[in-house]
């Protein structure tokens, strides 16, 4: 069971975490190519807006939520040790892995025609998969590490995003950039399943580091950006919470991995 474990755990790090963020973008890309369009007015505007100071919090209120599902659910299954022998143990380790996957597919095709109300369940739908994807992680690494990098990815995740938020400065051009970025940490990680080469692993966790940190800055300008967007039209403001809260979620569990590939200590 140790050897599913273990294989498991090095094959969804260096793949399909990457592979979920880049899949979710490309099925919401009619919403944010919308949202984009409007960044130079968006990062123009200085004027102080409660209304956008509220929609940003309800954004970070569901990504906090969704963490605390995916924590709590990863957490429960790696200390119930039938579970961990049903799913990581037999074939259910494929459906562990790609049911995520496969949800958000389902999530961003069904995102124009669903509620707002909807389309928050599908959230929490979606992070309580991951939940269960992500238990492996208190397997392989130490309880203390886990959250020692849990609070430093939350730090690097608060300044960036702090950064993505405040700065006047129009970050568009950065998304094609990251989203080759994205593209050649997959094909990497890809060919260093095949090389297994600890150096190769080092750069390909570093590059990634230094992607989800911009990616979580573009983001967050982003969604300032669809509020705007979007302002007139209530129901459509409370799906794009949502999305961006999806977006941001993405963000810091990838970050989060990359980090604890550095910072966590094994078992």
């Amino acid at each position: 069971m140790h050897r599913h474990r273990f294989a498991y755990t090095k094959f969804k790090s260096s793949f399909f975490q990457q592979y979920y963020l880049t899949i979710q973008r490309f099925q919401m890309s009619n919403f944010n190519n919308r949202a984009t369009s409007f960044a130079s007015a968006a990062a123009r505007t200085t004027t102080y807006d409660s209304a956008l100071r509220d929609y940003m919090v309800k954004v970070y209120n569901f990504m906090a939520i969704a963490l605390a599902i995916s924590g709590a659910i990863a957490f429960l299954v790696a200390n119930t040790p039938s579970l961990m022998a049903v799913i990581f143990g037999t074939p259910l380790m494929w459906v562990a892995m790609l049911a995520p996957l496969g949800f958000v597919i389902f999530m961003g095709a069904k995102l124009n025609s669903i509620s707002a109300a909807t389309a928050k369940t599908y959230l929490w739908i979606y992070s309580a998969l991951m939940g269960i994807s992500l238990a492996s992680i208190f397997v392989v690494y130490t309880n203390t590490s886990v959250a020692r990098v849990f609070f430093i990815a939350s730090s690097v995740f608060g300044a960036t995003s702090l950064y993505g938020y405040t700065t006047k400065k129009d970050l568009t051009s950065m998304g094609s950039f990251l989203t080759m970025g994205l593209i050649g940490l997959i094909v990497a990680s890809i060919v260093n399943i095949f090389l297994k080469s600890s150096a190769f692993d080092f750069a390909i966790s570093l590059i990634g580091v230094f992607l989800f940190i911009g990616l979580t800055a573009y983001d967050t300008q982003r969604i300032k950006q669809t509020y705007y967007h979007f302002s007139g039209n209530s129901e459509m403001v409370a799906k794009m919470a949502v999305v961006g809260a999806l977006n941001l979620y993405m963000d810091f569990i990838n970050l989060f991995l990359m980090l604890l590939r550095f910072f966590g200590d094994r078992r």
